[in-house]
């Protein structure tokens, strides 16, 4: 089984909405899960709420509920590139907990904290996006492998103070948002149950987050991080409810191509701070 944890409404209406064959499942605690089919395989889909504790928490709770072979986060992003587009696809292949630090009479100093993905979903997710196939041949977004910062505050200004904190402290992260840091210890916390997480960029967190949101960017950003996840889906051997489990719980992978529109999914696989600007695409060190 794979978990598939959002954030928000319109996040999880995205993944609903490409699974079939959902049913309710309530944890004893309350929290209602979603468990129904995707790219041929059992899914468990959850929603934490804004937030890292919230999203270590519902994580946690898929965890010990389901026991899944990996866990994916597919939500929306704030970019702090402007060689990102609106819509286009970020895999962190680093999560930085930007909050830690510590402060004292002379100020605040950054203490990083970070985690890297699973390198068995990192490599297929890598796979995907050069095999091209997985949104079709038409409008198809860029897909980006990066570092994205994680924080408990949403950013909307370039020359604002958590702005100009990310530039000076974590330099290499391309997109901004909510929820990954909680995600990511909880997978390091639990054997390492392989996670990634894969962001559609909603906004450029340049002061127009609302003018964006109100052209339904969210929605976009958020149906294309759910087409990256439904083929990502597609190519793991995940083990069924009743099947052993793979060793140390890693899902194997298998080629997989998603046909144009996801329509079928065979077996086959500067800155945004003004003159801080870094305009070259691909990964950055």
């Amino acid at each position: 089984m794979l978990a598939i944890l959002t954030a928000m409404e319109v996040e999880r209406a995205a993944v609903r909405a490409r699974m079939s064959g959902v049913r309710p499942h309530r944890h004893r605690a309350g929290t209602v899960f979603e468990v129904g089919e995707l790219s041929g395989h059992e899914v468990a889909l959850g929603m934490v709420g804004k937030g890292n504790a919230g999203a270590a928490a519902v994580a946690e709770r898929a965890v010990a509920e389901f026991s899944p072979s990996a866990m994916l986060f597919a939500g929306v992003a704030g970019g702090l590139r402007d060689w990102l587009r609106l819509g286009d696809v970020v895999v962190a292949r680093k999560v930085h907990a930007f909050h830690s630090g510590y402060s004292d009479d002379r100020g605040f100093r950054s203490r990083p904290q970070a985690w890297e993905p699973s390198h068995r979903l990192l490599e297929l997710a890598r796979a995907l996006a050069r095999e091209g196939t997985w949104a079709g041949d038409k409008n198809r977004p860029e897909v980006h492998f990066e570092p994205i910062a994680a924080g408990e505050v949403v950013v909307d200004g370039l020359s604002s103070d958590v702005a100009r904190y990310l530039y000076d402290n974590y330099n290499d992260a391309v997109a901004v948002e909510m929820e990954s840091a909680g995600f990511a210890v909880t997978s390091h916390l639990n054997d390492d149950v392989p996670a990634l997480t894969v962001r559609g960029i909603s906004d450029r967190a340049d002061g127009a987050k609302d003018a964006a949101d109100g052209a339904d960017w969210q929605a976009v950003a958020a149906g294309n991080a759910a087409d990256f996840v439904r083929a990502l889906a597609a190519g793991l051997d995940v083990p069924d409810r009743g099947r052993p489990a793979e060793p140390a719980g890693v899902p194997a992978l298998r080629n997989t191509n998603v046909a144009q529109g996801n329509a079928r999914v065979g077996q086959q696989v500067g800155a945004v701070y003004g003159d801080l600007n870094v305009a070259t695409r691909g990964e950055h060190a």
